[in-house]
């Protein structure tokens, strides 16, 4: 029988520039990118990865996919909403588990069911949080809520949101995430330190 393989959350997103400008102008978007290309580099192999599908996002993981060896459809998970069903990315099909969740009574709304659904109905050891707007402080709120005893790793070299996140949390044990752009290096270091024994 196959090992059950551990969650690990991902909320991330690049800035718009016709959004808030506190996420926009303080997001590194070469930063962004490399962070989510080494995370699903780093975790897919041997974990579980879930996120929300953000367009700005799906691409990226979708990259590292094709350049892995294996069948390892089973090692991720896009949530999305129905709200967005006309909208979704084309890399969507490319990925056999997705999760729709249902429509409410507008965007916001809709959002909020999918985010809480995505975190709620999962065990995570750990949440990643890259860059980001205003969705990925949401999704920290509640993933902090959800899973008081799983790691959180806002990687403060991103921007945005998640060095907002960053600053909030004041952990001096990790200091190395407002540090360091060698990400590849950092997952290792931070899930054989914290995350394996979880």
């Amino acid at each position: 029988m196959a090992k059950k393989l551990k969650n690990i959350f991902l909320s991330a997103s690049i800035p718009l520039p016709d959004r808030d400008d506190k996420f926009y102008y303080t997001a590194d978007i070469i930063a962004i990118r490399d962070a989510v290309r080494a995370l699903a580099t780093f975790i897919i192999p041997s974990y579980k990865l879930i996120w929300g599908g953000h367009p700005s996002i799906t691409p990226l993981v979708r990259s590292v996919v094709e350049s892995l060896d294996g069948n390892i459809q089973d090692h991720v998970e896009i949530y999305q909403s129905e709200f967005f069903k006309k909208d979704l990315p084309e890399d969507n099909a490319f990925f056999g588990n997705i999760v729709m969740t249902g429509i409410k009574k507008d965007r916001e709304s809709s959002l909020l069911h999918m985010r809480k659904q995505m975190i709620c109905d999962n065990y995570f050891v750990a949440g990643v949080f890259i860059g980001g707007m205003e969705g990925v402080i949401d999704e920290y709120k509640i993933f902090k809520n959800k899973h008081p005893e799983a790691l959180l790793i806002p990687l403060a070299t991103t921007g945005a949101a998640a060095r907002m996140i960053y600053t909030e949390l004041d952990n001096s044990e990790l200091n190395i995430l407002n540090d360091s752009y060698t990400y590849l290096a950092l997952f290792n270091s931070l899930f054989d330190n914290y995350v394996k024994e979880r």
